[in-house]
């Protein structure tokens, strides 16, 4: 038991390991962007460290070289408003403790989450979760340091396809909660919704809009439930009680024995039957 566990877990180090050295990459290109746009190389390791939000420090050094820093504060905060649900499908794993909640919420990105949601809930979700959150985090800020002592080498990651390195993380993190039916409806959904609102809303919103995706899967639950309650509805024979009487669609149990009870008008296992009558009439 305890070789599968060790197993898995370096399976686990191994994966995070490939998604890290593409933010050291994409951190080093922040760094070197940070210093072309004229932001002190100390402040874009102070954002990195206290920020640490990835595509909204990109968003935030274009908005303030411009000399917008409160639209850049705006913007930051719309693009990661998609941390909200992050944090409630992620609070058990995080753990109740404060400082871990706050420590917990500063370490949470869209990588991390996807790594820790691809595991069982418990105690391997939770090792999931800050082994993600804690070598990203270190990851990023390597690569910040690497960019802001390298300057304008990097340049733009999207020259060296770095930019398609996350969400093809992302993807494979998520293959194997697409095996069941309605979580491929939901994200079918959410996806479809996010593409389309791309070109007519704000960056940050169309994500947001995706969430609307497991509205899809509680439509189909409900109908489901009303499906099966439907079906479940049918009319049982009235059974006789003490006395004479009867109650509608009661079961009946068989006479001085045990086992699957008998509905009113079936035949027992001794060969008797069991009488039908009408509410309040005794049976002769």
């Amino acid at each position: 038991m305890r070789t599968v566990q060790r197993t898995v877990e370096r399976a686990a180090v191994r994966d995070v390991a490939a998604i890290g050295a593409a933010m050291v990459a994409v951190g080093a290109s922040f760094g070197a962007v940070a210093v072309a746009a004229g932001l002190p190389g100390w402040a874009a390791v102070v954002m990195s460290v206290l920020v640490y939000a990835g595509g909204a420090q990109f968003m935030a050094v274009g908005l303030v070289a411009t000399g917008s820093p409160l639209a850049a504060v705006l913007a930051g905060l719309l693009l990661n408003a998609r941390h909200l649900p992050f944090g409630l499908a992620l609070a058990d794993s995080i753990g109740r403790p404060l400082w871990r909640r706050l420590l917990g919420s500063h370490l949470m990105t869209d990588e991390a989450t996807a790594f820790a949601l691809a595991r069982p809930a418990g105690g391997a979700r939770r090792r999931a979760f800050w082994l993600a959150g804690t070598l990203l985090f270190l990851a990023w800020n390597v690569g910040t340091v690497l960019g802001v002592l390298a300057g304008g080498v990097v340049g733009d990651p999207a020259a060296f396809g770095l930019d398609a390195a996350f969400p093809a993380g992302l993807i494979a993190l998520l293959l194997p909660a697409l095996r069941d039916r309605d979580t491929r409806r939901v994200a079918l959904a959410g996806a479809v919704l996010a593409v389309l609102a791309t070109p007519l809303l704000p960056a940050g919103l169309p994500v947001l809009l995706a969430l609307a995706g497991p509205a899809v899967l509680a439509v189909a639950a409900v109908r489901r439930g009303r499906r099966a309650a439907n079906a479940g509805g049918g009319h049982t024979p009235n059974a006789p009680v003490a006395g004479g009487g009867t109650v509608p669609g009661a079961a009946v149990e068989p006479p001085g024995g045990v086992g699957e009870p008998v509905r009113a008008g079936e035949r027992t296992p001794r060969g008797g039957s069991v009488p039908v009558g009408r509410t309040g009439e005794g049976s002769c």
